[in-house]
């Protein structure tokens, strides 16, 4: 029951921020403004519910530290889309060819900063975290990431290949850096960053929702492969390589800091199901 008032409570904020970002569509301050409102609403309501439903402080959402955490993972998802663009480059697959547009960049600023938080919260503070106590880490993992790929083949330029590169190198890596920091400002922050490089900076394709009109004007090409096609670079099979690559670093870390939690077996449980039942 609270899985289900928690999801509903930050998604209907979410929903609610979006249909204000989409009002303001093409005006890029107005955009600027309305997603940063849409990501202190969703944070604001994760709070609320999560102290109102578990009758605990949202220690993982603390306002103690955000910063230096959210800074931290912007700079690694700002890397890894980077090092990922580069790759791509240096094999021809991608060309600047200018300026691009400042004022879009900004809009993009705002618009990823509601994606970010708004799906971080739904994904890996509700779903990840509620369906690992009840599975454990590696099965709370495999289907958290699963769905959010699935969640993507509802963008235009959607593709199963696509949806499947976002499951690995987004919806895993994602889950697994949660379980390495217990922490969703550093998720929060790599996605944005990632997110924000792509579309307001390098000026590609984000998941397939079309061309970003970011900081520089570049295109793509190439096979698949190399590119990511339609579905923009995150469909590159770089992009899902260094996903693994950061996937397997956060595991690690998650493993040798404790964090990683077994699977409940029923046994484990029996006693506690056999004084109910009596």
């Amino acid at each position: 029951m609270r899985f289900v008032k928690q999801f509903l409570a930050v998604a209907v904020a979410a929903l609610v921020g979006w249909q204000c970002v989409a009002a303001v569509e093409g005006n890029f301050f107005l955009t600027l403004v309305m997603g940063a409102l849409t990501a202190v609403l969703g944070v604001v309501v994760y709070r609320w519910v999560v102290r109102r439903t578990e009758h605990r402080e949202p220690t993982e959402l603390g306002l103690d530290g955000r910063g230096g955490k959210l800074g931290r993972g912007t700079l690694i998802g700002f890397a890894m889309f980077a090092a990922v663009i580069a790759t791509i480059a240096f094999l021809d697959g991608y060309r600047v060819e200018g300026w691009g547009s400042p004022t879009g960049a900004l809009g993009l600023l705002g618009f990823m900063a509601a994606a970010a938080v708004t799906e971080e919260l739904l994904f890996r503070g509700v779903l990840f975290r509620i369906v690992e106590e009840r599975t454990g880490t590696w099965i709370a993992l495999a289907l958290t990431g699963v769905v959010f790929g699935a969640i993507h083949l509802a963008n235009p330029d959607a593709t199963l290949w696509g949806a499947t590169a976002i499951a690995i190198e987004a919806g895993f890596m994602l889950a697994a850096c949660y379980a390495a920091t217990r922490n969703l400002w550093v998720p929060i922050g790599l996605h944005f960053g990632w997110n924000f490089a792509a579309g307001g900076i390098f000026s590609v394709v984000v998941s397939g929702n079309g061309e970003s009109k970011g900081l520089l004007e570049a295109s793509t090409s190439g096979p698949v492969a190399l590119s990511g096609g339609d579905f923009g670079p995150e469909g590159s099979l770089y992009a899902v390589l260094a996903g693994v690559v950061l996937t397997v670093v956060f595991l690690w870390l998650a493993k040798r800091r404790g964090h990683i939690i077994a699977r409940r077996h029923r046994s484990a449980q029996a006693p506690a199901t056999a004084t109910v039942t009596r």
